[in-house]
């Protein structure tokens, strides 16, 4: 990474990317820092304003899936681009929403946007070699992931700036349009300037793009069994949005008849894409195989991390005024280091786990230490020092993003062709961690009482992934390619990944 700098070659690609992730970040974050105008002028329920903040994560789910799958069959280039142009419709939809019903529809279209961060790591992937992979989609992943804390410093100015267009009112509507038109200029200029591989080396393709492909019989049954909570969480965003009678029992009961048909229709994909293994038609040689076990701990482990980073971030400037007896303004500035921590913490796992020599062992202790820092945090409460609360938050938010380098350190090598519908799979465990952990929240006690429990589960759940992926990962060896790739047939034959 000695050229980091250069802004030539592959280091080219990496910064225009990750300016890329960055900007769909601050798109999808761009309502939270001009919530609370939003609800004054359009006079939301607290309620209202917690389903909103769920339907922001809810279809990234399904769409990191999907993404993943067009990725590996498109290329990264038209993909990306594509959605940053998307971006700019659910943006100004949403900006010139009248009501609830209005926020919710277009704020769920705008949750597309968050699997913008898929795209880029097989695009990384493609650029770097497996000694600097690590580095790169660190660097990729966190200097993109402070596009939320990016929202957060600039928006609410716009806003404020711009008041003359808007009678004199701070105008949110104007701040948050111009986040997606802005996205899809940018959408235009990423087309023109990057391409899916470097010189000479071919771009590799699924045999199918149906569904992900397995290499036996028994991980096709592992790989059903892990999609159902992709398609449960969307029944749990659909039960909270009958808690705020935005549906109906009766469209309650529809809504979870159409997700069983999902899972049907997408367990049919899987299928199709591994009908030749299933039907004996092929047989995968020992060195093409990989194990979905391994994508399962990265999945788990991306529950563990940026699961409960989507989570903590929405409620931290509230529990350090709570429990520490903050100013809301040192409460704010302190939570925001946690974000700001992804800038260096995210790179830092995914070079440590270029450097240490073993991803796994990587991946398991920072996840641990995440637990452990969590667990920091529901001990301690009014009383400590000032200093103490930000190294303790320094600590703990540095573990998080740690790992999150961590997992997708090893993400394009389990099995590089298939890497945008691994990338995608695992990403979209962690907002099916953020859902389930926004959805417990929001079901504790009001209070620090509340606030302890919630931190001693996510605590408690990064612990016992940590422990799961010690020992039952395997570690990744490999060579991720460096030279050309020659054109592949339909079912290719590489490294061992495991």
């Amino acid at each position: 990474m000695a050229g980091l700098w250069s802004f030539s070659g592959r280091h080219r690609i990496l910064h225009l990317t990750w300016f890329a992730f960055f900007l769909t970040f601050v798109v999808w974050f761009n309502f939270a820092p001009l919530a609370t105008l939003a609800k004054a002028e359009l006079g939301l329920t607290d309620p209202q304003m917690r389903t909103i903040a769920i339907c922001n994560v809810a279809l990234t789910v399904p769409a990191r899936i999907i993404i993943g799958m067009v990725l590996d069959r498109f290329g990264a280039r038209i993909t990306y681009s594509c959605l940053l142009v998307y971006a700019a419709i659910p943006c100004i939809t949403f900006a010139l929403a009248q009501n609830f019903g209005q926020m919710v529809i277009s704020r769920l279209a705008l949750s597309v946007v968050g699997c913008g961060f898929v795209i880029g790591i097989r695009m990384v992937a493609e650029w770097f070699d497996e000694q600097e992979i690590g580095l790169a989609e660190g660097i990729y992943g966190g200097w993109g992931n402070f596009g939320s804390a990016g929202a957060a410093f600039t928006l609410p100015t716009i806003a404020a700036a711009t008041a003359f267009l808007a009678a004199g009112q701070v105008n949110w509507r104007f701040a948050i349009a111009l986040t997606g038109i802005i996205s899809a200029i940018y959408g235009v200029i990423y087309y023109f300037n990057v391409t899916d591989t470097p010189p000479g080396k071919v771009y590799q393709r699924p045999a199918s793009s149906a569904g992900m492909e397995v290499t036996s019989k028994r991980d096709f049954w592992f790989l059903l069994g892990m999609n159902i909570p992709l398609v449960g969480v969307l029944g749990l965003i659909a039960w909270r949005l009958t808690r705020v009678q935005f549906l109906s029992n009766t469209a309650f009961g529809i809504t979870c008849g159409l997700l069983v048909g999902l899972y049907i229709f997408q367990a049919y994909n899987i299928w199709k894409a591994n009908k030749p293994l299933l039907t004996d038609k092929h047989h995968y040689p020992a060195e093409d195989r990989y194990k979905f076990s391994q994508v399962a701990n990265l999945e788990l482990a991306y529950v563990a991390c940026f699961g409960s980073e989507l989570a903590v971030v929405s409620m931290l400037p509230t529990y350090f005024q709570r429990g520490f007896g903050l100013p809301a303004a040192m409460a704010g500035a302190i939570a925001g280091m946690y974000a700001f921590m992804n800038i260096v913490a995210r790179p830092g796992g995914g070079w440590i786990s270029d450097k240490v020599g073993s991803r796994k062992w990587t991946l398991a202790i920072t996840i641990g230490c995440t637990g452990v820092g969590y667990l920091l945090f529901s001990m301690f409460g009014q009383g400590v020092a000032l200093v103490a609360v930000v190294l303790m938050t320094m600590l703990a938010s540095f573990f998080v993003m740690a790992a999150e380098g961590a997992t997708y350190a090893i993400v394009p090598l389990i099995k590089p062709r298939i890497t945008g519908q691994i990338a995608g799979n695992v990403g979209a465990y962690g907002n099916v961690g953020a859902v389930v952990y926004l959805t417990i929240y929001s079901l504790l006690p009001e209070g620090v009482g509340g606030d302890k429990i919630f931190f001693q589960m996510l605590g408690v759940v990064a612990v016992m992934v940590g422990f799961l992926i010690a020992l039952t990962m395997k570690e990744v060896k490999g060579v991720h390619g460096k030279a050309a790739t020659p054109p592949i047939p339909a079912y290719p034959q590489e490294s061992d990944r495991y």
